[in-house]
């Protein structure tokens, strides 16, 4: 059986995602953005091994979460669930001067993956809306472009699959991959979202744990446990690496070989 960490498990996705886990036998560690969350977060999945906290929005604590992460030991899958959705208004994280969205969706795994001890494998959960994310990296931080909650969540999104995949090409050991879970009921996606919610947290459970050929591979993107056509640019070496420079440049963590 494999263990697994997975950020934003205290609800939503993240957390049906690790119901699945333990209910397979797996040991699952969760995460969540404060010890409450956190013990409410033990409390709503049973057998889950244990629960990390910090919110991600800012940097102290996203090194808090990878500190608290490796003194647990070693894993065999990091699941990068958190996130926030696309009906943010502008909103700088508190002390890091980056806005939210970035700070959460895009540093957040990036740091984590930085600083976390390499697991066998990675799943960064990214959306559909990756597809309309600007592959020029302008701007990143906000700081010329008018506001757009649904433009900086594509963005975002986009982020995690040239993370995923910069990882998959960095780190051949690690099997690296992306998802988009569809457009589904949650407190992010809104109750009238149409896509399925069961098949919803299937594609990262299964690419965490599965023996499957379909599963054991790297730098691809799925849907539904299916292969999906990413966004080109995100095959893109070149814009992975000014990426992956941006990240570092903004955190002052560079990525480890």
């Amino acid at each position: 059986m494999a263990r697994i960490f997975i950020t934003g498990s205290a609800d939503g996705l993240g957390q049906m995602a690790a119901r699945l886990l333990v209910a397979d036998g797996h040991r699952v560690v969760l995460h969540a953005r404060h010890g409450k969350r956190a013990r409410e977060a033990l409390a709503a999945v049973r057998g889950a091994e244990t629960a990390v906290f910090g919110d991600l929005s800012e940097l102290a604590e996203v090194r808090s979460v990878a500190e608290q992460v490796n003194a647990l030991g070693s894993f065999d899958a990091i699941i990068h669930n958190a996130g926030i959705g696309y009906r943010e208004r502008r909103r700088i994280a508190t002390s890091d001067g980056l806005p939210h969205v970035f700070a959460v969706n895009t540093l957040a795994p990036y740091v984590l993956t930085a600083l976390i001890q390499k697991p066998q494998r990675l799943v960064y959960v990214s959306s559909g809306m990756h597809q309309g994310g600007d592959a020029s990296l302008r701007d990143l931080e906000w700081n010329t472009r008018p506001w757009n909650g649904s433009q900086a969540y594509s963005d975002s999104k986009l982020h995690d699959v040239l993370l995923a995949f910069a990882v998959a090409r960095l780190w051949p050991a690690v099997r690296s991959n992306a998802l988009e879970p569809g457009w589904v009921p949650t407190k992010m996606g809104g109750p009238s979202a149409p896509d399925d919610l069961e098949a919803a947290p299937r594609t990262q459970a299964w690419l965490a744990t599965s023996n499957d050929t379909a599963a054991t591979v790297t730098g691809e993107y799925f849907y539904h446990q299916r292969l999906r056509r990413p966004l080109p640019a995100a095959r893109d070496p070149a814009v992975q690496d000014r990426l992956l420079q941006a990240c570092a440049r903004l955190s002052d963590i560079p990525f480890p070989d």
